[in-house]
């Protein structure tokens, strides 16, 4: 079922918006600048890819600790993805959140695309289960 659930998703938005994170994985890694958010987008993008039976969580809560990314700093970088990638990100989601909210059958998918769009908006210091 999971698999039948993910090969939908990529058919309802899910392969446009893994794109979308994957070019913006690609765009940040390119600028030395911006190497940090390239490995978060690029996680993102693989939960975006295939999002069925998998979530974020907040880093110090698997591990038990806090790190660089979840403390003071990753708020600073979050605050920077934000403005740079995550609002963007954030829409287009938004979008297909309401696309296919529509129906009954797309409800599913707008969960789906809703939590990646609230993702979207503070992606470091979070680990994909």
């Amino acid at each position: 079922m999971k698999i039948l659930l993910n090969l939908l998703w990529l058919i309802f938005g899910g392969l446009h918006m893994a794109i979308g994170w994957f070019l913006a994985s690609l765009l940040l890694a390119l600028t030395i600048i911006g190497i940090p958010w390239a490995r978060a987008a690029f996680n993102i993008g693989v939960l975006s890819f295939l999002p069925v039976g998998s979530y974020a969580v907040k880093r110090d809560v698997v591990t038990g600790k806090s790190d660089l990314g979840t403390g003071p700093l990753g708020l600073v970088g979050n605050i920077l993805w934000l403005l740079m990638a995550g609002w963007w990100l954030f829409l287009s989601h938004l979008f297909y959140v309401l696309l296919l909210g529509i129906s009954i059958i797309g409800i599913p998918f707008a969960v789906q695309h809703w939590k990646l769009a609230k993702l979207s908006l503070m992606p470091i210091g979070k680990k994909i289960i």
